[in-house]
């Protein structure tokens, strides 16, 4: 099962379901069909954003894979107990600005992949970081669920 979830994953982020709308910066590539995917994305982000750790954990999929800095997180317990904590903190210093978002819905999967700029206070100094978010949602009768994150960033 996840052999077949990380291939299909890997065929709807090639660009292999579909053609691509060109974007340029600060645009966005959202069909109307992603939607609720999408909603999912922004209100897990709102939820961390708040410190609501509960909240956020009510949108990940008990398998969720969260990639960052090379390392992972297996699991929602793992995240949550590991590392959503000092996200939370982190993401309530932060001011951020979209740049470029593109979604696809494949049956019952979705990517969303976010480009976005963080304004934040580093020691005394306004630093900016340049932040790009995959997320890979699987849909089933109670709705869409993350079930992979990878998250990058640079100065």
């Amino acid at each position: 099962m996840k052999s077949g979830l990380l291939a299909a994953a890997l065929w709807l982020l090639c660009g292999c379901a579909g053609t691509r709308a060109a974007t340029g910066p600060g645009e966005t590539a959202i069909p109307e069909s992603t939607g609720a995917a999408v909603a999912v994305v922004d209100a897990f982000q709102a939820a961390l954003q708040a410190g609501d750790i509960d909240r956020a954990a009510g949108y990940l999929d008990p398998g969720v894979v969260i990639m960052e800095g090379g390392s992972a997180e297996n699991s929602r317990d793992e995240y949550l107990a590991v590392h959503a904590p000092a996200d939370a903190r982190f993401l309530k210093t932060v001011r951020i600005t979209p740049n470029r978002r593109t979604a696809r819905v494949e049956g019952n999967l979705a990517w969303v992949a976010s480009l976005s700029e963080f304004e934040f206070e580093k020691e005394g100094q306004v630093a900016f970081v340049d932040s790009a978010e995959t997320m890979v949602l699987r849909r089933d009768a109670a709705g869409w669920k993350i079930v992979h994150i990878h998250w990058s960033s640079h100065e």
